[in-house]
């Protein structure tokens, strides 16, 4: 009997420890993804759930030793010795056996043991799972950069793998519950990051953009860039075949945030620097896909992007942005040669709307980047739909 009543608060004691464990991983995760914007973060919901853990474990442990001292006949043992004539007739019974009530307890304890031993097994088993294989579960904010908020979670890649993206929302996003935004990709240029960390000033460039009423709020989206070279955006550029309908993402996207239905009326993409020759590849793969494209700052495979142009799905023409500042020769030499190789293309890539910016000008390469992406993002925010 004492060892059915302590199984009830056995139970509740471990699923509460495993629920307040997660709780405090997940606050402690938050904390960790704030310090990349140098945010300080409250610590004491992480360190209240991690006491409270604690506490668990050991009402865990106590109960289990109860409840196994139980089992072997410690507790309660004084009640059958004041004269019950059933206990004696066991006690004579296990005395003609040879053995005595303790000891039958004893060959009955093993299995319970081993019972007690498979629940505490699978309740650890339970807790781990959630960590071990991240995927596609909620957005959990991590600042509030340019006015917006930043979300990341983990979304499963085109590999099968798990990868963090990172999603900015405009103001406008809270202040109109019923309103369904555009999106923009944003591609990086270092395997394993976001480009918003290659590009820390991107919002505040996208959201001087939305404020001053030079461009429409638009969702950003930033997915981690592949591992398994140095170079992800010219990987692409030389391969085009590798640009596909990153069917997760567009999913995970769509389901959680309100957007404007996945195709190339609401979704763009957009690469800075070493993300522009991404951002311009999967314009001119998937026209189909990306309705808009704003490439800023970038050096570019004019061949191997040609022949993607050329070999891009039959239907709208591409639309392209190639920027840089105007002391940026390079650069404005790469976009050049970029729109003479579509133009003297065959298929979408003839066709395609190539636009050249080349007006940029300031006192710092900061700031003259800081005006190229507002500039992007005007760019996209006139090519793609409306907030409706």
């Amino acid at each position: 009997m004492v060892r059915s009543l302590l199984v009830v608060p056995l139970l509740a004691a471990a699923g509460g420890g495993v629920w307040l464990a997660r709780g405090a991983l997940l606050r402690w995760r938050d904390l960790r993804a704030a310090e990349t914007y140098e945010l300080t973060g409250d610590q004491r919901p992480m360190l209240l759930r991690a006491a409270g853990a604690m506490v668990c474990g050991v009402c865990v442990t106590a109960l289990t030793l109860l409840t196994a001292l139980g089992t072997f006949g410690v507790l309660g043992s004084s009640a059958p010795r004041s004269g019950s004539a059933e206990f004696g007739a066991d006690s004579d019974a296990a005395a003609a056996d040879g053995t005595d009530g303790e000891g039958a307890a004893r060959q009955a304890a093993p299995p319970v043991a081993e019972a007690a031993s498979a629940t505490a097994t699978a309740t650890a088993a339970s807790a781990t799972t959630p960590a071990a294989a991240p995927v596609a579960s909620r957005f959990d904010s991590v600042g509030h950069p340019a006015g917006g908020e930043l979300l990341q979670s983990a979304v499963l890649g085109p590999d099968g793998h798990p990868r963090n993206v990172r999603v900015w929302l405009p103001a406008q996003y809270t202040k109109d519950p019923n309103a369904r935004f555009p999106v923009v990709v944003m591609h990086a240029a270092t395997p394993r990051k976001t480009a918003d960390v290659e590009v820390p000033d991107v919002f505040e460039g996208l959201g001087s953009a939305v404020q001053t009423g030079k461009a429409r709020p638009f969702i950003l989206v930033a997915p981690e860039a592949p591992n398994g070279t140095a170079h992800p955006c010219e990987l692409v550029a030389a391969a085009p075949q590798a640009i596909a309908d990153d069917a997760a993402l567009r999913t995970a996207i769509a389901a959680t945030f309100r957007t404007l239905p996945p195709g190339p009326a609401s979704w763009g993409t957009l690469g800075v620097e070493g993300g522009a020759p991404c951002a311009a590849a999967a314009a001119l793969a998937r026209p189909d896909l990306y309705g808009a494209a704003a490439a800023v700052s970038g050096r570019y495979d004019t061949a191997a992007l040609a022949l993607t142009g050329a070999e891009a799905p039959a239907g709208a023409a591409p639309k392209l942005l190639l920027a840089a500042a105007k002391a940026d020769a390079a650069g404005l030499d790469a976009a050049r040669k970029l729109q003479a190789a579509l133009r003297a293309g065959t298929g979408a890539a003839a066709r395609a709307d190539v636009r050249i910016s080349e007006n940029v000008q300031d006192y710092t390469a900061d700031r003259e980047r800081l005006r190229l992406v507002r500039q992007a993002a005007q760019y996209l925010a006139e090519t793609l739909a409306k907030v409706s």
